[in-house]
C-alpha cells in the first residue's frame, strides 16, 4: 500500500481514506476507514474520466452488479455514491492472500483441498448466475482466501447473460488462459463460459500450471479455442472432474450445483485456511489490517506501520480492480445454450419395483416393453444412458431408444457399431464411422457434437475425460471427449487380433484384457505401463473396476488392486470351463459384492476381504453342460444369471439366491444383459425388451 499523495482526498463518504491500494487506467482503489472502525476498499473513477457519461455509467453499473449478488461468496458492496462529480464505490476490505500469490508462494493444493476450493467457487457462481449476471474473468487473481473461505471479487466487467462486453478500446475483455473460447472469439457469454474460467482456476491450483499457456498471448488464445489443457499435476480423480468444465462447447460444461455437487469435499478439508503456512498468512494480514484501522492512522511514506502493512495485506487491492478488467467439469446442463438445443437435466426415469404379488411364484412377469425385433443379431451389449438405451440397430448404425416405452429417439446410421460404442459421463455416446473417425453425440437427443479422425479399429472404454480405442495400426489411444484431440498413443502391448480386447476405465486406469490371455494395466493421463499380467484367459471376459479395485475373468476370478496390481483374492476356474477355453466370465461388481459365472456354477463373493480366497457368500447350480462369458446383471433386489448354454437367464434373489423366475428368448445366440434405473434391457438374437426387478420392500 501507497502513502497519499497530493489531490489525493482524505474523506469519501463516511470513509476516511488511509492509503493507496492500486491505480489503474479507470482510477484509484484506496484503504479506507469509517467511523466504526471497519475497513473497506473504496474505488474512485479518474477526475478526468468523471465527465465521460458512458465511463461513469459503467463505473456505476459494477456496484449495482456486485449488489445483485448476496451470497457469503463475494466481496459485499457497502456504499456507492457520487461526491464532487465523481463516483466511488466501497466495497468489503479482504485482507488475504489471492489465490494466485498463494499457489506461488506454497505450492499446489493437495486434492481435498482443491475440491472444497471447488466446492465453495462453484456455490458462490451459482448465487451470481441467479442474480442474472456472468463475473466474465474469474482467474486466480480474483479470488482471495480468507479464514472463512476463498471469496471472489472484481465485478468490473460483469454483465447480464445476454449481450457482449466491450472495453473502451472496443476489446473483448479475457484473461488469457482463463476466459472460455466463445469470449476469445466475441461470442455471446453464459453462465457456462464462467464454469470454464473456473476448470481452468482449479488446474492452476492442484498444479501450479496454467491449463492453457504460451510464449505469448494470442499463442495461448489459440490453444484455449483449438488446443488441449495441460493436466500434468493434477490427480486423476480431479481430472475427471475438472474435463468436463474445459469442454470447447458451453454446452457439455456441467451447471455449478452439479460441480458443488461432484467435487463435495471431505471432512476436514477447509482446514487449508484454517491451519497450517497458508492459514497463518491469511492470520497475519487479518490481525495486520485491524491493527491499522484501530489506530486510524492515514499511511504516510517511511512510518513502520506502511512497511508492515505493504507486505500483509496489499493483496486486499484487487477487491475492486482499478482497471476494471484488464489481465493481470456428468453431465447434465441445468441452463440452456444460447446456441444449442440442450435438454435440461435429464434424470434416469426409474420404474416401479415389483412385488411378489404382482407376479405368480416361479413365473416371468410381463416386460415392461418388447421384446422388439430392432437390433442385430449377435450384436453389442446394451448400454444404458440416463433416459435411453443405446442398440446396435439391425439396419446397421446406432439406435437410441426411451428406456419408459422402448420407443425410437434417433438414429446414427453411419456408424459402425460393430467397432463398439461407449458413454462418457452419462452424457455423450461416443462411436467409429466407416472411415474410422470418431463421433460424440448427446445421448438424449442424438446431436452430433464433434467428430476426429483417430484411426478408430475399435473402442475399448471410456472414464469421464477420455475415450480410450485401439487404431487399425494396433495403437492404443486416448481421445478427450470434451476438447476432442489425441491426448496419447502408444503401441498395444500385445498382436492385432481379429476378435478385440476387452477393457474397463475407472481410478486413472484403464485395464485391457487381450485375446492372448495378458491383462496391462495403464495410466490414463499418460498412457504408461502400471503392471501386466499373462495366462488370465483368451476368451474375452470384460474387467470390473470398483473403487480401487479391478476384478478379471478368464482362468481364474482374481481381484487386484488397480494401482499396482497386487492380488488380493483369488478363486482358479473349474476344470472344465478351463478345457473349454472359457473359464470364468466377465464379472459384474454391485455394491461391496461380486457376481460371476464359472461352468454351470454363478457366484456371488464378498469383494472387502483382503485373503487369498473371497468369501463365499452363495453359489447356484445352472443347467447346461456349456460356459458363458456373459455379465450377470443386478438391480434392485434381484441377479441375472446368464445359463451356461447361453439358451436362459435365471433370476434369482441377489441376497438369498432364491430362485424367482427363467427368462426365454426364443431366438439363437448368446444374452447379452445391461441394468439401470430398476429395468434390466436384455438382447438375444436381434431382439430386446426391458424388464423389471423386484426391490426392498
Amino acid at each position: 500500500m501507497q502513502s497519499l499523495a497530493t489531490g489525493d482526498p482524505l474523506r469519501l463518504g463516511p470513509y476516511r481514506l488511509l492509503g493507496v491500494l492500486g491505480e489503474g487506467g479507470m482510477g484509484k482503489v484506496y484503504f479506507g476507514r469509517d467511523g466504526s472502525g471497519r475497513p473497506a476498499a473504496v474505488k474512485v473513477l479518474r477526475p478526468d474520466l468523471a465527465h465521460d457519461r458512458h465511463l461513469a455509467q459503467r463505473f456505476v453499473r459494477e456496484a449495482e452488479m456486485a449488489r445483485a449478488v448476496t451470497g457469503k461468496g463475494v466481496a459485499r458492496v457497502l456504499d456507492a455514491q457520487t461526491e464532487g462529480g465523481r463516483p466511488w464505490i466501497a466495497a468489503e476490505f479482504l485482507a488475504g492472500p489471492t489465490l494466485d500469490e498463494a499457489v506461488r508462494t506454497y505450492g499446489p493444493m493437495d486434492e481435498p483441498t482443491v475440491r472444497a476450493l471447488a466446492h465453495y467457487l462453484s456455490r458462490t457462481l451459482h448465487d451470481i448466475h441467479a442474480a442474472g449476471l456472468v463475473h466474465r474473468d474469474l482467474k486466480p487473481a480474483n479470488i482471495v482466501l480468507t479464514s472463512s473461505g476463498p471469496r471472489v471479487i472484481d465485478f468490473g466487467i460483469a454483465r447480464p447473460e445476454h449481450g457482449l462486453t466491450l472495453t473502451t478500446t472496443g476489446q473483448i475483455p479475457v484473461t488469457p488462459g482463463y476466459g472460455a473460447p466463445e469470449q476469445v472469439l466475441g461470442q455471446r457469454v453464459g453462465p457456462a463460459s464462467d464454469v470454464f474460467s473456473l476448470g481452468a482456476v482449479l488446474v492452476f491450483a492442484a498444479s501450479g500450471r496454467r491449463a492453457f499457456d504460451a510464449t505469448h498471448v494470442a499463442a495461448v488464445q489459440y490453444e484455449v479455442v483449438h488446443g488441449t489443457p495441460d493436466l500434468d499435476g493434477v490427480t486423476p480423480a480431479l481430472r475427471d472432474l475438472i474435463g468436463p468444465c474445459l469442454a470447447k462447447d458451453p454446452a457439455l460444461r456441467p451447471a455449478p450445483t452439479q460441480i458443488a455437487a461432484a467435487f463435495a469435499p471431505p471432512k476436514g478439508a477447509v482446514r487449508a485456511w484454517r491451519k497450517g503456512p497458508l492459514a497463518e498468512d491469511i492470520a497475519r494480514r487479518e490481525a495486520a489490517t485491524k491493527r491499522l484501522t484501530a489506530s486510524g492512522h492515514t499511511v504516510v511514506p517511511g512510518t513502520p506501520t506502511r512497511r508492515r502493512f505493504l507486505g500483509l495485506a496489499a493483496a486486499g487491492a484487487g477487491v475492486l480492480a482499478a482497471g476494471g478488467g484488464g489481465a493481470a467439469w456428468w453431465l447434465t446442463r441445468e441452463e440452456r445454450s444460447p446456441t444449442h438445443d440442450v435438454p435440461q437435466a435429464v434424470p434416469t426415469p426409474a420404474a416401479a419395483f415389483l412385488s411378489l404379488i404382482d407376479v405368480k411364484p416361479g413365473e416371468a412377469p410381463a416386460a415392461l416393453w418388447g421384446p422388439l425385433d430392432v437390433t442385430a443379431a449377435n450384436g453389442q451389449v446394451p448400454l444404458p444412458v440416463r433416459d435411453v438405451v443405446i442398440v446396435q440397430a439391425k439396419t446397421g448404425g446406432l439406435l437410441a431408444l426411451s428406456v419408459t416405452d422402448g420407443k425410437e429417439r434417433w438414429r446414427a446410421k453411419d456408424i459402425d457399431a460393430d467397432a463398439g460404442f461407449v458413454s462418457v459421463a452419462d452424457r455423450l455416446v461416443v462411436a467409429v464411422d466407416d472411415e474410422r473417425s470418431v463421433h460424440a453425440f448427446v445421448a438424449s437427443t442424438g446431436r452430433h457434437v464433434w467428430s476426429t479422425d483417430a484411426d478408430a479399429d475399435h473402442l475399448l472404454a471410456a472414464d469421464a475425460t477420455h475415450v480410450y480405442l485401439i487404431t487399425a495400426g494396433n495403437e492404443l489411444r486416448a481421445v478427450d471427449a470434451w476438447n476432442p484431440a489425441v491426448t496419447w498413443s502408444r503401441t498395444m502391448p500385445s498382436p492385432r487380433s481379429a476378435i478385440p480386447a476387452r477393457a474397463a476405465a475407472g481410478g486413472g486406469r484403464l485395464v485391457v484384457h487381450d485375446r492372448t490371455g495378458q491383462v496391462t494395466c495403464v495410466d490414463t493421463a499418460t498412457g504408461t505401463t502400471r503392471w501386466s499380467v499373462k495366462s488370465q484367459g483368451t476368451n474375452g471376459p470384460v474387467p470390473a473396476i470398483s473403487d480401487d479395485t479391478v476384478y478379471l475373468g478368464g482362468s481364474s476370478l482374481t481381484a487386484r488392486k488397480l494401482d499396482k496390481g497386487d492380488v488380493v483374492w483369488t478363486e482358479s476356474a473349474d476344470e472344465r470351463s478351463r478345457n473349454a477355453g472359457v473359464g470364468w466370465g466377465s464379472p459384474t461388481v454391485d455394491e461391496d459384492r461380486v457376481y460371476a459365472v464359472d461352468s454351470y456354477n454363478a457366484y456371488r463373493y464378498g469383494t472387502l476381504v483382503n485373503s487369498k480366497s473371497p468369501t463365499t457368500d452363495w453359489y447356484e447350480v445352472l443347467e447346461g453342460v456349456g460356459s458363458t462369458v456373459t455379465a450377470p446383471a443386478v438391480e434392485g433386489t434381484t441377479a441375472w444369471l446368464p445359463g451356461p448354454d447361453e439358451d436362459y437367464v435365471r433370476v434369482v434373489d441377489k441376497k438369498t439366491h432364491d430362485w424367482l423366475f427363467t427368462l426365454t428368448m426364443k431366438r439363437e445366440g448368446p444374452y447379452a444383459m445391461a441394468s439401470d434405473g430398476n429395468r434390466v434391457f436384455v438382447d438375444r438374437g436381434g431382439r430386446v425388451l426391458a424388464m423389471p426387478v423386484f426391490g426392498k420392500a
